[in-house]
């Protein structure tokens, strides 16, 4: 997806705010097999990594997919770009195999999104979500998406760029989408805390990875605090244009254009950074993120 300026994902309040969350708005449909596909009603683990990997080869974007043990199937999410000819596609990817594949069409547009509320700015000309506050030793950082890091850009408070935050520490996107900025200015807060859009603030004490049903929520600058579950793990997201992202957490929390970058939470346990989807918060939507314990080990800093 491209970039449009300076429209990019939004913020969370470190002395800036905190965001959170992307989106993908459900109203899901099981699309069912073709008619001469062979009936099987287990597949090894082996068989369905294949499939996987052959959805992924496929190259389809608005798709997002994972192994789902409990049905013993690859369960597919398309959106409604994808045509009936391209989920053909998908089907004949996996060969004598397309009967572990279980293909959903869902409502809306997968995309990353990039609009609204309070932000951070790049000096390429976009603006993004601040995540989570984090340090390493004396040394203070925050992590957001790495489609907002992507070009290693340098970061302001405001749009006209003349208070600096910092820069671009290290970024990884696609394949992952963290992303992590050094503060530089010593005269920005960054508090350990995420904002919570009522007049208060939760303080993040530690970072875990998501469980599969788990209470979470996430806050956003356009639709506020937000609360759902945790419905998947290990999905991978084709957002088109090569940008394909692995490993993400999906919940039925819902996000609008302008949520996005910013932290996903549980309690006072960091959990995630938004990395996309579609919908709205009037209809209901779908929301990936990227796990932030796996960005967290990969820049060796902690949140505080």
């Amino acid at each position: 997806m491209k970039r449009t300026n300076p429209h990019r994902r939004l913020s969370r309040r470190m002395g800036l705010t905190a965001a959170a969350s992307g989106l993908l708005a459900m109203a899901a449909f099981v699309i069912p097999n073709s008619a001469q596909a062979e009936p099987v009603s287990t597949f090894s683990t082996s068989q369905l990594a294949s499939v996987s990997d052959a959805v992924l080869a496929a190259d389809v974007g608005g798709t997002a997919w994972t192994v789902d043990k409990a049905t013993n199937r690859v369960v597919v999410t398309v959106d409604e770009t994808v045509s009936a000819g391209e989920i053909s596609e998908l089907r004949q990817s996996a060969g004598s195999l397309r009967g572990a594949l279980t293909i959903e069409r869902t409502e809306g547009r997968l995309q990353r999104y990039i609009a609204g509320g309070d932000a951070i700015y790049a000096s390429a000309g976009w603006r993004c979500s601040a995540g989570f506050n984090v340090q390493s030793g004396s040394t203070y950082y925050f992590v957001t998406a790495g489609h907002c890091t992507e070009g290693l850009p340098s970061w302001y408070t405001n749009s006209s760029l003349s208070t600096s935050i910092g820069p671009t520490a290290g970024t990884s996107f696609p394949g992952n989408d963290y992303g992590i900025v050094r503060y530089s200015n010593s005269s920005v807060a960054r508090p350990g805390t995420v904002n919570l859009y009522n007049g208060s603030t939760r303080d993040i004490t530690s970072a875990a990875n998501a469980t599969n049903g788990q209470s979470v929520q996430r806050s956003g600058s356009t639709t506020g605090l937000r609360s759902g579950s945790v419905t998947g793990l290990n999905y991978t997201v084709n957002y088109g244009g090569g940008d394909i992202v692995s490993g993400l957490t999906r919940t039925n929390v819902c996000a609008e254009p302008g949520d996005s970058g910013g932290p996903f939470f549980s309690g006072s346990v960091a959990l995630g950074l938004t990395s996309g989807g579609s919908g709205n918060c009037s209809t209901g939507g779908t929301t990936y993120y990227q796990p932030v314990v796996e960005a967290l080990n990969a820049y060796g800093v902690s949140v505080y």
